[in-house]
């Protein structure tokens, strides 16, 4: 166990819904959410029960994966210039203000007067140009080759110069990746790489206090953050990878807050006097990728075996049976809120189908398919779609792996065959081409020329009129030629105790998690 240490013209179609009128008004929101702090210190303890093993490299921004996972903790121990906050997007926090020049060249921040670390020190200009490049997660190489110079013309202005307009800049800088969530410079050179993982210090609501692997995180209040002290003194996670003993431990009021209780669980939640069902739909499409279909001896490289998979799917039997029916069957790996969703048509379940395809490419029989990659924690999501696989006759072994785990290998292309993958990560419908579709995307096993060329057209076009139908080709010929085979957008299901006033689910739209975790309330005030 480790112990803690005492615009003139904004971007266009920055996330999601954002609106002209939104980006226009976002110093005025920024001001307005400084609000003012509770008479009172932060009192009593929260106790979460967490789904998966917690991975200290989800402590840093820096590594930040491409997936919404770190978020959960980072909106507690740190913070970043501009995030998405209830009811923005892309809300100015670290910085009071954010400006784009004319051309599109320049992106201007100013940061914050009286913003300071948990160790006290100030948020710099200097801070924000560190943070950007010693950023090496998902999209490092693809967001810098975009950036030309970060200047730092005094210790509260920050200039990003690009090599031409990116009408994406804000949104990966802000919230696709965390390239713009600060750490402090000086700190991270004292106690080096590792030993900033170990006692982190950010700007966020919460400072880091202890971290045993496998058991438990714990974080305790930060009176000084810029937005409103917290109310609640102390936060705890408890690791409960399952599920049963999640909502045991719900029950006998031993956590607060259980995240992740599905199918029948679920069922026996809503029962229970003095606990709360609190579903979430997020931006969390999932999916089955073909990680073989490039591969000319794979069965996958055949265009009918990848459409049988799709139509095998009895994804609304498995929306009942898991999310209670609360899930969305988008039959897209973009969530349908996101900017530039395209709308695909709704993909039956007609398992005949299925099978004739099968035949017609040489498998009237079926076949041993291999191995069925997935993050543990969504093996059930994964059984579900098993049973309806084995029903065409389409054999597999399922091979669960733990979230951190997962997601490393499947970033490094280590696994083959067929995976389940999924992602709740902020952005657009770019930004996800960009990370799982794209020649070089972090989760990309093989492209299409012809994707990748219209990717490259839609990166440098600002007329979002010109730019949309570029991005809606794109979602249909990867629809069009099953490149994913689509599970469903998931609703998140969390359960509640009775000592809780405020969540803080579903503030942030498309979010998982609790946040933003300074609002979060116990009843009574503690």
């Amino acid at each position: 166990m480790t112990s803690r240490r005492d615009h003139d013209d904004p971007i266009r179609g920055i996330a999601q819904r954002t609106t002209r009128r939104d980006l226009l008004g976002l110093t005025a929101l920024g001001i307005l959410a400084a609000g003012t702090k509770p008479a009172r210190a932060a009192e009593g303890q929260l106790v979460y029960a967490s789904h998966i093993s917690l991975a200290p490299a989800w402590f840093d921004p820096a590594e930040t994966s491409g997936i919404v996972t770190p978020f959960m903790l980072l909106y507690a121990l740190h913070d970043g210039l501009v995030k998405p906050m209830p009811g923005n997007p892309a809300e100015p926090c670290l910085a009071e203000s954010y400006t784009a020049s004319a051309d599109g060249l320049a992106h201007s921040f100013v940061l914050r007067a009286g913003a300071t670390f948990h160790n006290g020190a100030p948020v710099t200009a200097e801070d924000v140009k560190f943070s950007f490049e010693r950023y090496r997660g998902n999209a490092a190489r693809f967001i810098k080759e975009k950036v030309a110079a970060v200047e730092t013309p005094d210790p509260r202005r920050v200039v990003f110069r690009l090599h031409q307009p990116w009408p994406d800049f804000l949104i990966y800088y802000s919230s696709v990746t965390g390239a713009g969530w600060i750490v402090p410079k000086k700190y991270v050179e004292s106690v080096g790489e590792d030993g900033f993982k170990k006692e982190p210090i950010g700007a966020g609501p919460y400072k880091f206090v202890s971290f045993t692997p496998g058991v438990e995180l714990v974080m305790e209040a930060f009176e000084g953050y810029w937005r409103k002290a917290p109310t609640v003194k102390r936060l705890v996670w408890k690791v409960i990878p399952d599920e049963t003993t999640r909502l045991a431990a719900l029950k006998r009021g031993e956590v607060d807050l259980a995240y992740s209780i599905r199918g029948e669980l679920a069922e026996e939640l809503r029962r229970t006097p003095g606990l709360e069902l609190k579903p979430v739909v997020i931006n969390s499409p999932f999916w089955i990728y073909f990680a073989d279909q490039w591969d000319p001896k794979s069965p996958w490289h055949d265009a009918r075996v990848r459409k049988a998979v799709t139509l095998a799917l009895d994804r609304e039997g498995i929306n009942q049976a898991l999310t209670l029916g609360h899930s969305l069957l988008t039959g897209s790996i973009v969530p349908k809120d996101y900017e530039f969703y395209w709308r695909p048509p709704k993909i039956p379940h007609d398992p005949a189908a299925a099978r004739r395809l099968l035949a017609e490419a040489g498998f009237r029989g079926g076949f041993d398919a291999g191995e069925y990659y997935c993050d543990s924690s969504y093996a059930n999501l994964a059984e579900a779609a098993l049973n309806s696989l084995e029903d065409v006759g389409i054999r597999v072994k399922l091979r669960p792996i733990e979230r951190a785990a997962f997601n490393t290998g499947y970033a490094e292309k280590k696994y083959r065959n067929i995976i389940q993958g999924g992602s709740g990560a902020f952005g657009n419908a770019a930004t996800r081409m960009e990370t799982f579709v794209v020649k070089g995307g972090a989760y990309v096993y093989g492209s299409y020329p012809d994707i990748d060329d219209l990717f490259a057209q839609q990166a440098v076009e600002t007329d979002r009129a010109k730019r949309a139908p570029i991005l809606h080709r794109m979602q249909q010929l990867v629809h069009e030629r099953t490149v994913y085979a689509p599970l469903w957008q998931l609703a998140f299901l969390n359960g509640q105790g009775p000592r809780v006033d405020e969540s803080a689910f579903g503030l942030i739209g498309g979010h998982p998690y609790s946040a933003p975790y300074e609002d979060v309330r116990l009843k009574g005030g503690a």
